[in-house]
């Protein structure tokens, strides 16, 4: 991009390369036909649904009863052919199967619209073990649509299908690609992510290493299981030890890695975070996508509600940079959607047709090229919280857009079992403002008034912690680039400290709330939204100002803590979003005035200050983000 610039990754040290390209044999496998799940939790639905009739799904293969129907026009079963059409340069995709017995085999494929058309099918009689190869040409799904493969028996038939390969001509070269794994003190759930990887490593054929950088003091190589892995994964796994720099620090070393032991820029790596429930194939799905994409492309997975299987958390997702807002869901995208349900409205089954052009994808499972590191840099040193975001709005404006892929997902906690009032709420903040600054036309009116709405209502629901968390956000950015410079490790200590003095901010067990017996405590329902917020919006300040209140204690929902609701009482014990305990929200006014005080004050400096500090943080960039800076806070 005119007028910036990015430093170049040096090469790889002379005998230390470890990630070349690959001459291809035979086809590519773009995705595995998969019948079961990694964990029983997972519903078998996800991969194919019986249609009528009665059948067998493992893993691997199907065997159909006399008189039954299976179809994979599934989450899990489609070929997401509208995103290979428009990205890629095949022109045409098969699937393979071995088939043993009598039946039906077609391929079927839909449209924008969801309307389902055959688009090949072949009958087998008396087959044993018979390789079986229907092919589809990718030519009437720009807008959207999907392939899929249907199997079905007459009365007296039986069929066993295995071995399903969807596949496409190989390039001339397969780009060599390397897993990241970022993990603090979850060395359990990181050990089960490195099994499942080595399990399947044998169908991984383009993963050529698997990083883990462990940030914790619980290392994952203190568990019994993990010198049986090491040795499963062989040369493939390098166990790197290092300061916690969060999940910007633990990802980029990923980067770092690769770009120091490279003989191509034609390298891939992919993140993932260590506690998710891992779909090995997404490995498959997203290296083939990206070794027959036109241009390089950041290549980004799909995330499944893991409290709840079934749920797709979002289909592809965009930034409102200028106010704050991450995680928008894309027009049409699906958004907490129940995959084995249906849509509303449309009646339709709740399966993403339409092609979606995302803005950024989370780091649960996102692969970047190397050809953007090379041009853009490394990520900024944001500790965690929007370092996803940004790397992806910058790539962008240098002509790397971010392609969210539909099929290759795996299964994390739930966000909104998160809750908000955290200690992380400060980086959120922090570096949503700094990637507003970089990337957005960064208008300090709106910002302004967005952030002051954020305090008020901080304030009215007595989240004095929250309210502090926010002030520090924001002062921090104006000190500029410098706070960066630790990588974020000297900002998480203080914003833990600031947030201690504020006893909102801890949790305690309902039958256990210091001061307050739990009989005592009854739920009080909130009112509905008011129709007229503005006016209620300055009751509820006038009444906070001369110290009246409606209730003196109560207890209130998770869901119903809206802050017309908790500023009309003295104490409110407001449940937090895990579900495991209760928050005591208790009516302090002079913390309040206080609060209020210094954060008028901070964001007036925003609005007059605002413009300076950005170029700043503009100059700083390409520093920030260049090998040099994360060499030294590898402390390398």
């Amino acid at each position: 991009m005119p007028g910036k610039a990015a430093p170049v990754a040096e090469a790889a040290p002379e005998g230390e390369t470890r990630f070349a390209e690959h001459v291809p044999e035979g086809r590519l496998t773009a995705q595995r036909g998969l019948y079961a799940g990694p964990a029983p939790i997972v519903s078998k639905d996800l991969y194919a649904e019986i249609e009528w009739g009665s059948a067998v799904r493992d893993r691997d293969s199907i065997t159909l009863e006399p008189s039954g129907k299976v179809t994979s026009n599934t989450y899990f079963g489609r070929f997401p052919a509208s995103y290979w059409q428009r990205w890629t340069t095949v022109t045409e995709v098969a699937v393979e199967a071995v088939v043993t017995g009598d039946g039906l085999l077609s391929v079927g494929a839909s449209d924008l619209a969801g309307d389902a058309r055959v688009v090949n099918a072949e009958h087998v009689s008396g087959a044993k073990a018979k390789k079986v190869k229907l092919t589809a040409k990718l030519d009437k799904f720009h807008d959207g649509g999907a392939l899929w493969l249907d199997l079905e028996t007459e009365g007296g038939q039986t069929l066993r299908v295995e071995q399903v390969r969807w596949s496409v001509e190989a390039p001339e070269k397969i780009r060599p690609t390397a897993v990241t794994i970022c993990t603090m003190n979850r060395a359990d759930d990181c050990l089960k992510n490195l099994q499942a990887l080595a399990a399947d490593v044998s169908s991984l054929h383009t993963l050529d290493a698997i990083y883990v950088a462990d940030q914790g003091t619980d290392l994952v190589e203190s568990r019994d299981g993990f010198e049986q892995v090491a040795k499963d994964l062989g040369e493939k796994l390098h166990y790197i030890k290092q300061p916690n720099l969060g999940g910007a620090g633990g990802f980029t070393r990923g980067l770092y890695e690769v770009a120091g032991h490279t003989a191509t820029e034609h390298a891939n790596v992919l993140f993932m975070d260590d506690d998710v429930l891992l779909e090995p194939d997404l490995v498959v799905r997203m290296t083939a996508f990206s070794n027959r994409a036109a241009n390089p492309i950041i290549v980004g997975g799909q995330m499944l509600n893991l409290l709840h299987p079934n749920q797709l958390h979002v289909g592809a997702e965009y930034a409102r940079l200028n106010t704050l807002e991450p995680g928008q869901p894309v027009t049409h995208s699906l958004s907490t959607a129940d995959l084995l349900g249906v849509d509303e409205e449309t009646l339709k089954p709740n399966r993403q047709e339409r092609r979606l052009d995302a803005g950024y994808n989370g780091w649960w499972s996102c692969l970047i090229p190397y050809e953007v590191v090379k041009a853009i840099g490394y990520p900024m040193p944001f500790f965690f919280q929007w370092d996803d975001a940004e790397y992806s709005y910058r790539a962008r404006e240098y002509g790397f857009p971010t392609v969210t892929l539909p099929g290759a997902g795996v299964w994390h906690a739930d966000f909104h079992w998160k809750d908000w009032d955290e200690w992380h709420r400060y980086f959120n903040l922090r570096n949503s403002i700094i990637t507003a600054a970089l990337h957005s036309p960064f208008n300090l009116n709106l910002l302004s008034r967005v952030l002051m709405a954020q305090l008020v209502r901080y304030l009215l629901g007595m989240q004095y912690g929250l309210s502090a968390t926010l002030i520090k956000a924001v002062e921090d950015f104006l000190e500029g680039p410098e706070v960066l410079h630790d990588g974020g490790v000297a900002a998480m200590k203080e914003i833990r400290r600031i947030r201690e003095q504020y006893p909102e901010t801890k949790r305690h067990k309902a039958t256990d709330v210091p001061g307050i017996a739990s009989n005592d405590i009854g739920i009080i329902n909130s009112a509905p939204r008011p129709s007229m917020q503005r006016l209620v919006l300055i009751k509820r300040i006038l009444d906070r100002v001369l110290g009246r209140s409606r209730f003196g204690l109560g207890a209130v929902p998770t869901d119903e803590a809206h802050w017309w609701h908790i500023a009309l009482f003295d104490t409110a014990v407001v449940t937090d979003a895990s579900q495991e305990g209760v928050r005591v929200r208790t009516y302090d006014k002079v913390k309040m005035f206080d609060l209020a005080k210094r954060g008028v004050k901070v964001i007036q400096r925003l609005r007059k200050e605002g413009t300076e500090v950005q170029e700043q943080y503009k100059r700083a960039m390409p520093e920030l983000t260049s090998r040099e800076n994360w060499k030294r806070l590898y402390e390398l």
